[in-house]
Parts: structure tokens; sequence; C-alpha cells
């Protein structure tokens, strides 16, 4: 039996407890600059968060994928369609709940499409569905191909990628305006249901920029599959010699292919820069090299070290339940903005008011003493905490909500 790396589990937990985080803070106006997304190119640790959790799901199909080869194509076929339908339901679910707003009339049924405004409706995309969907395509590559046939594939899809950007792109193709995916984007899934974050109807998350996050998933199945093998593998092009203590040739297998594609990355990013709204392929490789050392990093310190504390626990536990976690994060604000507080008077002599988690911030957490930034990080660890302690009581009573 292959060793069972404790590891990879803190590593998906501390991913998805990043990712509550960052998505949760007191004000988006006030955020300490590590917390931010990138503008537009560039890289903040932030950006690493989504990226190593896409990593992470294919870290655990390196677990799963064999046993559906033994089981044959069509149970295959039948549970990878089963969780990428649920999955992507339960992100346009959540996208769309409550299913009614406050309105001058009370609470109204949120329409599909907005009667008001045919430019507004439900975002149709979001973060569950690009795992759902690049979840279903690495899988069926992980299926069908070999470890060094997924390497050649992968090369491709990046490069191929690259070229769709460079020639259909116009003026400056990797930029909000001339990025070649938005054409696409509007006309498949309409201006109604895009993200309009930038100012303009724009999908960080659209159809086009989710080929590449294929690999990210791919590249994780093979790190997995490496680690399973604790580094015995054929496929891999680095040959490491042989040495007396045990963990030696995986981490040294991990930390040189990931030092590599960093470099290339870094690299490619000279001509194709490093972009998360747009996920570049310099993007895929540098942080996918980033996620290969940091799940090397904590094989020695947690598997080499026999660290195992309060602190990797701490993250050990998001893992138990993921994605019921991560969901739960997106649905109690939205649940509770329901719950209107009395706030005031507007100057139109109007009455206004505020939610449970919005009062929380502006009577508790904006008034600890110093820069705003702080207060607005107190909250998203106040949240944090709350999602910790639903964890803890799952894990406790051994449930596990798994799609």
């Amino acid at each position: 039996m292959k060793q069972r790396y404790y590891s990879l589990d803190v590593f998906r937990g501390a991913t998805v407890a990043l990712m509550i985080m960052v998505n949760n803070p007191g004000t988006w106006s006030s955020m300490f600059a590590p917390l931010k997304h990138a503008p537009w190119h560039g890289c903040t640790p932030t950006d690493l968060v989504f990226p190593f959790f896409l990593f992470a799901v294919g870290n655990a199909m390196s677990f799963v994928i064999p046993r559906m080869q033994d089981a044959g194509s069509a149970v295959f076929w039948k549970k990878v369609i089963k969780r990428t339908i649920l999955i992507f339901l339960i992100g346009l679910g959540l996208n769309w709940f409550p299913f009614v707003q406050w309105g001058d009339a009370g609470l109204q049924f949120r329409e599909w499409v907005s009667s008001v405004d045919p430019n507004k409706g439900v975002r149709i995309f979001g973060v569950l569905q690009r795992i759902a969907v690049a979840y279903f395509f690495a899988s069926v590559l992980a299926y069908y191909f070999k470890p060094r046939t997924l390497i050649y594939i992968s090369a491709f899809i990046l490069l191929g990628y690259w070229g769709l950007c460079a020639f259909l792109g116009t003026g400056d193709p990797y930029s909000l305006e001339g990025w070649f995916g938005t054409v696409y984007d509007k006309q498949i899934l309409g201006v109604a249901h895009m993200y309009k974050g930038e100012g303009v109807p724009f999908d960080p998350e659209g159809l086009l920029s989710t080929i590449p996050v294929i690999v990210q998933v791919v590249f994780g199945y093979l790190a997995g599959t490496f680690i399973k093998n604790q580094g015995q593998v054929d496929w891999l092009w680095t040959k490491v010699p042989q040495s007396k203590e045990p963990h030696f040739k995986l981490l040294s297998g991990l930390f040189v292919t990931g030092f590599i594609l960093v470099v290339l990355g870094w690299t490619w990013s000279l001509g194709f820069p490093i972009n998360k709204k747009i996920w570049s392929s310099s993007y895929v490789l540098y942080t996918t090299g980033l996620g290969i050392m940091t799940i090397g990093g904590m094989i020695w310190y947690i598997e080499v070290q026999g660290v195992k504390n309060k602190f990797t626990q701490f993250f050990d536990v998001f893992g138990k339940n993921p994605l019921f976690i991560f969901v739960l994060s997106g649905l109690l604000p939205k649940a509770t903005a329901l719950i209107r507080i009395p706030n005031g008077v507007g100057q139109n002599g109007e009455a206004l008011f505020t939610t449970p988690f919005a009062w929380f911030y502006k009577n508790v957490c904006a008034q600890i003493p110093g820069p705003t930034e702080l207060g607005s990080f107190v909250y998203s660890l106040c949240f944090l905490v709350i999602m910790w302690m639903i964890c803890y009581w799952l894990d406790q009573k051994k449930i596990y909500v798994k799609v």
C-alpha cells in the first residue's frame, strides 16, 4: 500500500481556508496589499489561492483515477459526469442564492435576466463552475493517457492558448480590452450573465480562459502521482541519485521540478504576462511551480520532521469538508443579508438598513485602533474562525459532505 501523505490534506485545507478569508473582508475598500488580487498583470499571494486549490483537486485525482481505471469506463463516466454537473449546479445556485432581494415593494424574486435592465442577470460562471469544467476535462485526460503523454498534451494546450491570445486578440492582446475571450463570452453567455467587477462585462472565470485551467489540474494530478509513488516513476525527466534518506528522491524531485516551472513561467511572462484574470500560460507554470515547492516544503515539515500539531490540525479540519465549507462561506453572508437592521435615515428621509455581518464589522472590527485595513483583516479572521468551528464540529461528528 502506498503511503498516504497527511501533508496533502493540510495543503488542501490551507487553500480552502485562505479562499474563505480573502473572499470575506470586512470591506473591499480596505485590505492589506497581500490580500488583494493584482490589478491586472502580476501575482500577489492572494492570486496563488485559486490555482493552489485546483492543483489540490488534481492531487486528489491521483488517488481516485487508478480506482476508476480498475472499475472500468462505465463507472468512470458515470461518476465524473455526475460530479461535474453537481459542482457546476451548486456554483450556479450559489450565484443566484438567495433567489430573492429587497426592493421598493419588499422582497422580490431575483430574475434570471432583469426585466428592468436586460444587461443584468444571474452570473453563469464562477469559481465552482470553473472547478467543475476543469475537473471534467482533466479527469478524462488522466483516465485515458499516460503521465508522459499528459505532459506533451499540457504543453500543447498552453502553447495553443498563447497562440489564441496573441493572434485573436486586438491591440494589446493581453489587456482587458484586447483579450480575445470576452467576445465569445458575450456571444455564448450573454452580457447579463457575465461578471462586471472590472467596470465592463468581463468574466475572469469565463469559457476561453478555462482552457489553461485544465492543465493546472493535470499538473496537480501528475504531482500527486509522483508523491503517491514516493518519487519512483519512469516518466519524469529528472534522474535523482539513490540515497539512504527515504524522502530524498521525492523531495529533490519536487523542488527541482517546481523551481524549473517557476523559472519557465517567469521567462515566458516576458512575452505572455503572468495574469490570473485571463489565466495566462505563464501563470499556470509559475503558480504550479510554487504549488509543487509548497507541497514539498509541507512534506519535509510534516512527514520528514514528524510535525503534527494544532497548526496543521487547524487546516486539516478544513480539508475534511472543503467543498461544503466553501459553499457555506458564500451562502451564509447572502442568507443573513436578508435580515435588515435599522441603520438611521437617509438624506431624503428614507429608512436605511444594514445586515448582521456588516453591523458586526462596523460596530466591532472597524472600532479597533489602527489602520482601517486592520479592522477589515480582523473581520476576515473572525469569519474564518466561525467556518472552522463548523468544520471542527462536523469532523467530531464524523460528518463528511462529498459530491
